[in-house]
């Protein structure tokens, strides 16, 4: 399986959710309303995720006390990073990436809904 492959499925059902939430709300309000609501639509369609679950960083292969805490790990394999800014940046795709080599993980979604322009995102393959 190439990387274009890898969890695209779920990364479309995840998007499918995303894309409820934004028609329904649309943009103007803070990122935990979209969080709360992502997390209804997802349980909605049955989507398995987790909330903000502590990912493990290492130095030299020794954990540090020091965590990255994700907006949601959905499917068990994809990191879903949430914002409500007028347009995603540079510093955003690096905290994604930063969670992608904490987690192991190697799918990423930047998810904004603060866009007045419709739903932005960009998915990241490490």
């Amino acid at each position: 399986m190439n990387m274009d492959e890898l969890f695209s499925r779920e990364g479309y059902l995840l998007m499918g959710a995303a894309f409820e939430v934004y028609n329904d709300l649309g943009h103007g309000f803070l990122e935990d309303v979209y969080q709360e609501s992502l997390e209804k639509e997802l349980t909605a369609r049955g989507i398995p995720f987790q909330t903000k679950p502590g990912l493990q960083i290492r130095y030299k292969g020794e954990p540090l006390q020091q965590q990255y805490f994700p907006d949601l790990v959905v499917y068990s394999g994809i990191v879903a990073e949430l914002k409500a800014v007028q347009q995603l940046g540079k510093e955003h795709e690096a905290q994604l990436l930063n969670y992608l080599k904490a987690s192991r993980m190697k799918v990423g979604y930047l998810i904004n809904f603060g866009s007045a322009g419709g739903l932005e995102w960009k998915r990241m393959v490490l």
